[in-house]
Order: structure tokens, then C-alpha cells, then sequence
């Protein structure tokens, strides 16, 4: 049940965004092996002429950029996958995105199961619940 925070270098373009969320989707299932019904993207759109690296603005450095904070359970994915992940989706944004900036970042946040949850209950709250069921 992860939720994507992604920024975009450019212009908004929903083609692109579509495009990035099906393919940010399909790594985050087949990576980190999460349940793509329950997977939420948000994309926002930053004008290269206001994104900055190392001083200088995209827009004069003729690059694109991104930064994707995925919010994931913590203690659900291994350092590897997690290092697997990273690696594919900067392949993949380099792909879309095209003349990718090195410095796109991508932070997986490993949220604790008290502190998250979606439809009003904590992840903590459903694994309770389906050891529940079980007995």
C-alpha cells in the first residue's frame, strides 16, 4: 500500500504522467512486491527554470530531473530489493524523462505500521486484525 510522492521536472503533461505513474506502478509491484490495487501516485510539475542543481537551473543545463519519496510499511522490503528498486526506477525516469540529471533522487521512507494506514486504520491495526481472523 504504498503512496508515491513524485516531482517532475517541465511542464505538465498528462501523457507523461501517465507514463511515469504505469511504470513507477509496475517497478514498485514487481520490486517491492506491493499489491498495485492499493498503490497511489501524486505527480507535481516544477518548472526547470526553478529547479536548481549544484546553483544552476535545469533549464540552462539542458536537463530533466525527479525526486520520488515512496512511502512503504517498514520492515516489509530488503535493503537489496530496496537498492534494486532505486537503480530501475532511475533507469526508467532516464527513459521517460530523457537528458536525466544524475542528481534525481529517489528516497524509499519506510513509515512505521502505527504511524500509517489508509481507509482508517493503521497497518498496524490490520496485522492485528488478520492474526484475528486466523485464530
Amino acid at each position: 500500500m504504498p503512496i508515491l510522492n513524485v516531482s517532475l521536472s517541465g511542464a505538465a503533461d498528462p501523457a507523461r504522467s501517465a507514463a511515469v505513474a504505469a511504470a513507477l506502478a509496475r517497478l514498485t509491484e514487481q520490486i517491492l512486491h506491493k499489491d498495485s490495487a492499493l498503490t497511489s501516485v501524486a505527480i507535481r510539475h516544477v518548472a526547470p527554470e526553478h529547479w536548481f542543481v549544484g546553483g544552476t537551473s535545469l533549464e540552462s543545463q539542458g536537463k530533466t530531473s525527479f525526486f520520488l519519496d515512496i512511502l512503504v510499511t517498514d520492515e516489509t522490503n530488503t535493503a537489496a530489493q530496496k537498492a534494486a528498486y532505486i537503480g530501475a526506477v532511475f533507469r526508467a525516469m532516464d527513459g521517460l524523462l530523457g537528458a536525466l540529471h544524475e542528481v534525481s533522487y529517489v528516497h524509499v521512507h519506510d513509515a512505521r505500521v502505527a504511524a500509517w494506514g489508509y481507509g482508517g486504520a493503521t497497518q498496524q491495526w490490520r496485522a492485528v486484525r488478520k492474526e484475528l481472523d486466523a485464530v
